[in-house]
């Protein structure tokens, strides 16, 4: 991909639309820094600092977590203890995160393993909470949500991104992808951005690039016509 270029402040949740294919998963996890993702140009800045050939700890370590749209089954590892070692030695209460995904009965189960969409989303987030990232990566969180789930997926998202607080207040700050927008009815994102073509071509009022999405398909959005930047 080319002509990417976003800018996330402090606080700040930028939301991701476009068509399959064009590139949204792949700068997550070139962001995330997954190995199979290479930089050839350009670079990644976090905090001030270029990050683009750190490894994916390191970028964890830095407060970088990232939410998968299809993350792996793991048998031999339980729920109980990746929530183990994310915590470490943090005194983080996690049973008030635990009861809020409704995970409590999966701890003992292999993480992942048959569990349902709305299931392995809740157990991604529940992740995410704990880490407490300065920049979380979410990807299509409604994907193979059902009704049921969407809500929790939706509040677990709100209180990761600390968006009961002022935006000055927030630690936070977010890059969600979306497909269905549902995601819009939780979050109130502050920037959208459309990829096109493997390319960044507008950004503009997340609700307005929905809405013309709706209505016009992908196809129009490379324009980015001026009635979303108005």
């Amino acid at each position: 991909m080319e002509g990417v270029n976003i800018n996330i402040k402090k606080g700040e949740t930028h939301v991701l639309f476009g068509p399959n294919g064009v590139g949204k998963s792949s700068l997550l996890m070139a962001i995330m820094g997954f190995p199979k993702y290479k930089i050839v140009d350009g670079k990644i800045i976090f905090k001030g600092e270029n990050i683009t050939n750190l490894s994916i700890y390191e970028r964890a370590r830095r407060g970088i977590g990232i939410a998968l749209q299809k993350p792996p089954a793991i048998k031999g590892v339980t729920l109980k203890k990746i929530i183990e070692i994310l915590n470490g030695k943090s005194k983080l209460k996690v049973e008030e995160y635990i009861d809020q995904m409704k995970m409590r009965d999966f701890l003992n189960r292999d993480l992942n393993y048959k569990f349902s969409g709305g299931e392995v989303k809740r157990a991604e987030l529940l992740q995410l909470l704990i880490q407490k990232p300065s920049l979380s990566l979410i990807d299509e969180p409604e994907s193979g949500v059902d009704v049921d789930n969407i809500k929790i997926v939706g509040e677990a998202i709100r209180k990761a991104l600390e968006k009961d607080k002022h935006i000055w207040e927030r630690k936070s700050s977010g890059l969600i992808i979306t497909h269905t927008g549902a995601i819009l009815d939780y979050i109130k994102a502050d920037y959208g951005h459309i990829m096109i073509d493997n390319k960044v071509k507008c950004t503009a009022n997340p609700r307005d690039i929905f809405d013309y999405i709706l209505k016009n398909g992908f196809k129009e959005c490379g324009k980015c016509p001026k009635s979303m930047l108005d």
